[in-house]
């Protein structure tokens, strides 16, 4: 008999439910962009939320969690609350827009990356050898306080013991000093910073948060220095890479599952206190000759962050080991997490632990201000002109960006720096925003929402992905910012014209 010949199946595609639930949410979502703040009230949220309902009923997690997210940033907004920022919003609509769209067009792996998690999965990953690295208060807008404890394996990965629930900056203060939740180790989670871990039956998540179920059994072990190996390794990637693998984690746009740490490790000498028009930050040199500024991670007064950069400050040519989170930005930027004590001895938790004037070199020593820097290779890009009218969008609508007239010297010089699309793209987005077409009676027809929303969603994510790029070179001494950075860089494809977006099925 002639063999059956084997036929690969094709990958899974969105159901037509599930491609109905994306278009409500980007219908929805596209509506708050024609609004504005200002216009989305209880009418156009009641929209998103009851899209966002049916998308979770259609297994869509991801895009409905976007929505819900998007409902709470636009009460924040109007209710005027003082943690509320425009940014957060754009990025929020950009996910909810992105994703909607992408349903419709994604398959196999992508798809499930589009879809999204309801609960985030922990996989068997055997026996553990676990040394401690530092612990972090955490504190969230939403009230809830606590601390995430970092520690790191054999190999070199890095793993998160959390205790996060309501209670502000208080309970997070309080929690340190409570015993870990994990198998039946007694250390508290300020210990296990500075100790170790043996864990058997271990279960870990793909952001590398560690399970504390039935079957995870842990005793304490022997800790190491930072100097001493396995920890010594985390300190000898070049910066420049370990922010290129840090962006990819901190990316506005990236994949919840993705993994990933936003860590960086570094070696640096403290150059001193630097006036920035948000504060005062901490200037120091890594290795390549690359200025850092390292802020404080939360200005909370109850946390030690604030006290012990203001310290620290005031020991400039000190060396010291560091741990850092990246802060996208388009010059180097840490917000400074733990670092070697001064004396030598030991590691401080900044959050947590208070360093003294007697722990300085010179304990009489005034704060010192570094002389001023060179601005990071991205610090002079007029991507801020397409950036600044995508965020315009959102407070006041489209009728508000389509008053803005002619934007010609604004592209004009878009142009002269290298970014092309850029240009095109705010030409568009101003001329959509400004479009009213009328019937043969003279009566204005309804504005195109969709072809706006695509021309806004091309621009947010644009920007996204150069100021991204921008970062990653900043870290890199012997890359131009710009030239880093392709001109024809196009993340969500080429400008479209009016007649095409007009035509275009969101499938």
């Amino acid at each position: 008999a002639a063999p059956v010949p084997h036929t690969a199946s094709a990958p899974e595609t969105a159901s037509p439910a599930q491609r109905a639930a994306a278009d409500a949410l980007w219908t929805a979502g596209a509506a708050v962009l024609e609004a504005g703040v200002d216009g989305a009230g209880a009418v156009a949220q009641s929209a998103l939320l009851r899209a966002a309902h049916t998308a979770r009923l259609r297994h869509l997690p991801r895009a409905a969690g976007a929505a819900l997210s998007v409902v709470t940033l636009l009460r924040a907004a109007r209710a005027g609350d003082p943690s509320y920022r425009t940014a957060e919003l754009v990025t929020a609509l950009a996910e909810l827009l992105g994703t909607a769209r992408r349903v419709g067009t994604a398959s196999g792996a992508e798809l499930a990356a589009v879809r999204g998690r309801v609960r985030r999965p922990y996989s068997p990953d055997g026996s553990l050898r676990l040394y401690g690295l530092f612990t972090e208060p955490v504190v969230t807008g939403s009230g809830h306080g606590g601390v995430r404890t970092w520690v790191a394996g054999a190999d070199g990965r890095l793993f998160t013991v959390g205790d996060v629930a309501p209670g502000g900056v208080g309970r997070a203060l309080g929690v340190a000093d409570r015993a870990v939740r994990l198998g039946d180790s007694a250390l508290t989670h300020r210990e296990l910073g500075r100790a170790g871990l043996a864990v058997s039956g271990a279960t870990v998540s793909p952001d590398g948060r560690l399970g504390a179920g039935k079957g995870v059994k842990a005793v304490t072990a022997r800790g190491t220095a930072w100097t001493e190996p396995p920890l010594a390794a985390l300190w000898e990637t070049p910066p420049s890479e370990q922010a290129a693998r840090a962006l990819r984690s901190v990316s506005r746009y990236a994949d919840p599952d993705g993994g990933g740490s936003d860590l960086l490790f570094l070696d640096v000498e403290l150059l001193g206190a630097v006036r920035e028009p948000g504060g005062t930050c901490l200037l120091a040199r890594c290795e390549g000759g690359v200025p850092v500024r390292l802020t404080v991670a939360d200005d909370d007064p109850a946390l030690a962050h604030r006290d012990n950069l203001a310290l620290l400050a005031a020991a400039p040519g000190i060396r010291l080991r560091i741990i850092g989170r990246l802060a996208p930005a388009p010059h180097p930027r840490l917000t400074l997490l733990a670092c070697s004590h001064p004396t030598g001895e030991g590691t401080v938790d900044l959050g947590l632990d208070r360093l003294r004037r007697a722990d300085l070199p010179d304990p009489a020593a005034p704060v010192h201000f570094a002389p001023p820097q060179a601005a990071g290779p991205g610090a002079q890009s007029p991507l801020y002109l397409l950036e600044r009218r995508v965020e315009q969008t959102v407070p006041a609508g489209r009728a508000a960006l389509g008053m803005l007239g002619d934007v010609t010297a604004e592209t004009r010089r878009i142009r002269r720096a290298g970014l092309p699309t850029a240009a095109e793209l705010l030409t568009a987005l101003c001329a959509s925003a400004a479009q009213r077409d009328r019937d043969l009676f003279g009566r204005l027809l309804p504005a195109d929402t969709d072809g706006f929303a695509t021309y806004w969603l091309s621009a947010a994510r644009y920007t996204a992905a150069v100021s991204e790029s921008l970062c990653s070179a900043a870290w890199n001494p012997t890359h131009d910012g710009l030239a880093a950075v392709s001109p024809d860089h196009r993340p969500t494809g080429p400008v479209p014209d009016q007649g095409e977006v007009r035509d275009r099925s969101r499938a």
